[in-house]
């Protein structure tokens, strides 16, 4: 660029448009020199400010924010930055919710329903509703493993599971179920007590297996390998920690070899 500019040319180079490089300029973003004639007239100094909001507005940050930033104020960078960064965190959560719920609607209509407006409204605000009693501290968490697509067909899938599943009595199960394994360790994973563990876990395991697909079994299988990386880090107790996993798929291997049942889960899924 030249050392100077008039307006037209700024905004060709810039794609802004006169207007708004003339809100800036109310707003004391930008000073543009002025000719005899009154002409704005944009020097070395305001072609770098520009570049300069254009960087900061990219990171979302308000013109107030950028003002502050500008003139020297004292301000708390790192407050300003944690705070956008919160907001940049909850509008992305509210995307991929937003994303979940036309996924699950999407799910629908390959399975053939014919939907019109209305059918359309109840099916998304059906979504909305699933998507919305996962809990906060577990969409962290899944959101690592599912993508929208396989959590819509979480959503289709848990419809089927029927509205007298009790949660919270079903994670309590699982926390004394994990507590006791964690308390027999170490065993042998071919004993009778082992046995008899995953004969239980896999039982409590059937309101997931019969809804579950091959692909979804997989991912969860994935998301529990690495559970040192994200539990204890605000994410909720699965009610087991990683050595009763571990533990659990040596015993649950050990039955497989001998021919053994899985409660719940058809032949496909044995070898998963």
């Amino acid at each position: 660029m030249t050392d100077s500019l008039p307006i037209n040319e700024v905004v060709r180079r810039t794609g802004l448009t006169s207007r708004t490089l003339r809100f800036y300029e109310t707003k004391g973003l930008v000073a543009p020199l002025r000719t005899a004639s009154g002409r704005r007239i944009f020097g070395a100094r305001e072609l770098s400010r520009l570049h300069q909001i254009a960087v900061l507005k990219s990171a979302g940050l308000s013109l107030s924010q950028m003002q502050r930033l500008f003139v020297g104020h004292s301000v708390d960078l790192s407050a300003m930055l944690t705070a956008q960064l919160k907001m940049l965190d909850e509008e992305a959560a509210q995307i991929n919710s937003t994303r979940q719920i036309i996924h699950f609607a999407m799910s629908r209509l390959d399975d053939g329903e014919r939907i019109d407006a209305a059918t359309l409204c109840a099916l998304i605000e059906s979504g909305e509703r699933m998507t919305n009693q996962e809990p906060r501290e577990w969409q962290a968490v899944t959101d690592l493993y599912f993508s929208p697509e396989e959590k819509a067909k979480w959503a289709t899938a848990w419809q089927l599971i029927g509205s007298d599943f009790d949660a919270r009595s079903y994670d309590a199960q699982w926390q004394n179920l994990g507590g006791r394994i964690k308390a027999a360790i170490p065993m042998d994973p071919e004993s009778d007590t082992a046995q008899a563990f995953v004969e239980e876990w896999f039982e409590l395991l059937k309101p997931f297996s019969a809804v579950s697909t091959p692909d979804m079994w997989q991912s969860t299988m994935k998301m529990y390998d690495e559970m040192d990386q994200w539990m204890g880090k605000g994410a909720p107790d699965p009610g087991f920690d990683k050595s009763v996993w571990n533990f659990m798929k040596r015993a649950t291997a050990a039955r497989i070899m001998r021919g053994g049942r899985l409660p719940g889960f058809e032949a496909e899924k044995k070898g998963d």
